[in-house]
């Protein structure tokens, strides 16, 4: 087969380039390159630079590289952002995935699989959160996401398009420092902004119902979120017509906020610095942790990589970004 791989100049997509590639598929990168870079993109893989929104672009690129298969991975995603420019979230990640299901159906493309993300289940009540969990997202971007499925579902049904939608949780680490996440969004780049500049690592509230009273996160290595991207694309190859799978991708274990901080300051070599306790953040849930049991019973993937090698992995990152 052939995949086309949207956002693959990006932090995840360029790590499922890899991972797809090492497992000898044929790859193509789509990026409009807003957020991703072409140093990303190994020197024998394709790379077409442009927007999702683009129609005959997609189809020409698909024609041209007889792509057989879509790892839609291109998205904005930052929360925030969207909050303040839901427009702007709806057209790139709604208009954009209609636009690109169109191409895909008028050139005969039946394979996707969609980066979605555990930001549709918005502020769960539950010990762990399985796909049934009800989704109800606190964000435009969540809604996006959650919209996307909607639509990849009904795609599915209507043109017999195999699926898969896999909802990521709290990604981290790095397959190589060069491929680390050029953003400053998350907690563990975060608290490393924070030890650059000589200041100490906040914590956003400690008063939460958790054992040590911060929130609790299930973090995932990136490269386990690239061999989940590769299972389900090797999932959808046989696949009868219709499939239509949503799938988290999580190591099913939580950790705390005070855990991650304590590694991060141990692996940087701050054991000394003591984190700073602010207030609580706006729609901050006390815990969010995936229920791991659906991906590994239906396409046989287990996350391998555990918090030391996230926070060593995106320490090694940082330094080469950073030098």
């Amino acid at each position: 087969m052939s995949w086309l791989v949207t956002g693959g100049a990006g932090y995840i997509g360029a790590h499922v380039v890899r991972a797809m590639t090492e497992n000898g598929e044929h790859v193509v990168v789509y990026d409009d390159l807003s957020t991703g870079s072409a140093d990303r993109v190994p020197g024998d893989v394709p790379l077409v630079v442009g927007s999702v929104l683009d129609q005959a672009l997609l189809e020409r690129t698909i024609r041209d590289h007889a792509v057989t298969g879509v790892v839609h991975i291109a998205a904005k995603k930052q929360v925030g952002e969207s909050v303040e420019r839901p427009l702007h979230y709806y057209r790139e990640n709604v208009t954009g995935l209609q636009t690109l299901l169109e191409a895909m159906t008028a050139t005969g493309v039946g394979r996707i699989v969609f980066s979605s993300s555990a930001a549709v289940y918005g502020m769960p009540d539950v010990d762990l959160v399985t796909e049934d969990t009800p989704c109800v997202p606190m964000s435009p971007y969540g809604e996006t996401k959650l919209v996307g499925e909607w639509l990849i579902a009904a795609a599915a049904r209507a043109h017999g398009i195999r699926a898969v939608s896999l909802r990521y949780f709290n990604v981290a680490g790095a397959a190589a420092p060069e491929l680390s996440d050029a953003g400053v969004f998350n907690l563990i780049p975060m608290v490393f902004e924070r030890l650059e500049a000589g200041e100490a690592p906040r914590i956003f509230g400690d008063d939460y119902a958790t054992p040590d009273g911060t929130c609790v996160r299930d973090y995932i290595h990136v490269q386990d979120i690239a061999s989940a991207h590769q299972a389900a694309a090797a999932r959808l190859r046989d696949a009868p017509e219709g499939t239509s799978l949503v799938l988290n991708i999580g190591r099913g274990e939580g950790s705390s906020v005070r855990e991650m901080v304590d590694r991060i300051l141990k692996v940087t070599g701050n054991e000394r610095l003591a984190p700073e306790v602010t207030g609580r953040r706006p729609g901050d849930p006390a815990r969010v942790v995936a229920s791991a049991d659906r991906i590994r019973a239906e396409l046989g993937w287990t996350a391998r990589l555990g918090l030391d090698d996230m926070v060593e992995s995106a320490w090694l990152g940082w330094r080469h970004r950073h030098a």
